[in-house]
């Protein structure tokens, strides 16, 4: 019997993590965890609070050194020192509480920290014009259409917030995306949409890390799923080898669920011994 090779492993990851473990003091903050980000990807990291998430999109996105394991960019190894290195690396992350101005607009928020300027000496000014067009432009290529990229970005809902933070990320030539629990503070329908903007990121060519608690989420997305627990990964599964259902169950807690369940059985009655009533 023949196997077919898989395709995916024959190209290099954006990112890769082997082996990889940060400690802080005699604390364990994640140990032994390995990831692959590949371009046209999704990779869904799942856990609970305290799983080792946040510790994990640190290391990525260059504000932690990692302390063991391999961290390897389009097959360099690398440790970064800093957000800096991991932005002019292509790596681009949003965080959940995400660092806009809220009185700015659109645009300008679109472009802070990057604004382009026209004119020279004296007469150099912020090229307003070009912003306003490219921020437009921008987010309707992601499929956005904002009634007014001159409105405060704190006019918009959250799942607005961060379509354009992805569409920022792509715009400023991102070759992975990490996401941190984008759909987190957000309701069904808003969550949809940000899952939409995730998947075209997804279809422009980026690397997407997705960092969730909610199993529903990752698997609508998801081509690869990772899961930690307690600074550990308990699993790692391709999308064609695991169901819905399943991920679940290993999010959850798998038996550790199915033992709690037990415990928490209503226990009979004293006296009660479940049968025929005694009052004839």
């Amino acid at each position: 019997m023949t196997t077919t090779p898989d395709k995916t492993a024959e190209r290099t990851a954006l990112v890769e993590l082997d082996d990889v473990s940060k400690y802080y003091g005699n604390i364990r903050a994640l140990e032994g965890v390995s990831l692959e980000v590949h371009a046209g990807e999704i990779t869904c990291v799942l856990g609970d609070n305290g799983a080792g998430k946040s510790t994990l999109i640190k290391i990525i996105a260059g504000l932690h050194r990692h302390d063991a394991g391999d961290f390897r960019i389009e097959g360099e190894d690398v440790s970064l020192n800093n957000p800096r290195e991991a932005l002019d690396r292509g790596i681009a992350t949003v965080y959940q509480d995400l660092a806009v101005v809220p009185l700015m607009p659109v645009w300008r928020n679109f472009f802070l920290g990057s604004e382009p300027t026209k004119g020279k000496g004296p007469f150099k000014r912020l090229d307003v014009e070009k912003m306003r067009a490219t921020t437009r432009a921008e987010l309707l290529r992601m499929g956005i259409d904002l009634r007014d990229v001159d409105q405060p970005i704190g006019t918009l809902s959250g799942g607005e917030r961060q379509c354009v933070a992805i569409a920022r990320a792509v715009y400023f030539g991102a070759k992975v995306l990490v996401l941190d629990e984008p759909t987190a503070a957000l309701g069904v329908k808003q969550s949809g949409v940000v899952l939409k903007y995730v998947a075209a990121a997804r279809d422009a060519g980026l690397g997407v890390v997705l960092i969730t608690h909610n199993p529903h989420h990752a698997y609508l997305v998801g081509d690869r799923f990772v899961l930690l627990k307690r600074g550990t990964m308990t699993g790692s599964h391709l999308r064609s080898d695991i169901t819905l259902d399943e991920l679940t169950r290993q999010m959850a807690g798998g038996s550790e669920l199915e033992e709690l369940s037990h415990e928490l059985q209503r226990a009979p009655a004293p006296g009660h011994l479940g049968g025929p009533s005694d009052k004839e």
